[in-house]
């Protein structure tokens, strides 16, 4: 996504080139570190999710059913908290039903409505999972950053993700 041109395309839109706040030389630099730590990092959690036979969207999902009362939570919101569309969380849902980690159960009251819950066996295959994985963050993130740069980059991104969260109904 390259989002700094020096040579103004042809207009496509209903800003003209020349109007485009291009980014300069350094703001392309710390744009393209962003997307590249944020792809090399979720590849390597990945990774290292493997051996326990778990994706990293499949760990988010044992996460966030871990902090629910009752581990349990609505599919559309469970869509909601992890960036999924109804349509790929159900899928990847079936797929962590078969290896008996969620159950899909129904709403009482709303017949269409169904939960995702944690079975005992994804609780217990997150909490056999969750110390290894919180090593490789810290290894691979958490440990680069001086206690300093942590609060500062939190400062950055903080008001990034509320203005996202905004923007997408969730704030």
């Amino acid at each position: 996504m390259d989002t700094h041109v020096t040579d103004a395309p042809a207009a496509s839109s209903s800003a003209t080139a020349e109007e485009t706040p291009w980014l300069s030389t350094r703001e392309q630099q710390f744009w393209r570190a962003h997307l590249e730590v944020s792809k090399l990092l979720e590849y390597q959690l990945s990774r290292e999710l493997q051996p326990h036979n778990l994706a990293i969207n499949d760990y988010e999902i044992l996460v966030v059913l871990s902090e629910q009362p009752e581990r349990r939570m609505r599919m559309t919101d469970l869509a909601t908290a992890t960036l999924q569309s109804k349509s790929r969380l159900s899928h990847q849902i079936t797929r962590m039903e078969s290896a008996g980690l969620v159950l899909r159960q129904e709403c009482p009251g709303d017949r269409r409505g169904l939960f995702a819950h944690l079975t005992d066996e994804g609780w217990n295959t997150l909490q056999r999972v969750a110390p290894d994985h919180v090593r490789s963050v810290r290894s691979h993130f958490i440990d680069r950053f001086s206690p300093d740069q942590l609060d500062a980059l939190y400062e950055a991104l903080a008001p990034v993700a509320e203005h996202l969260r905004t923007l997408r109904g969730r704030a």
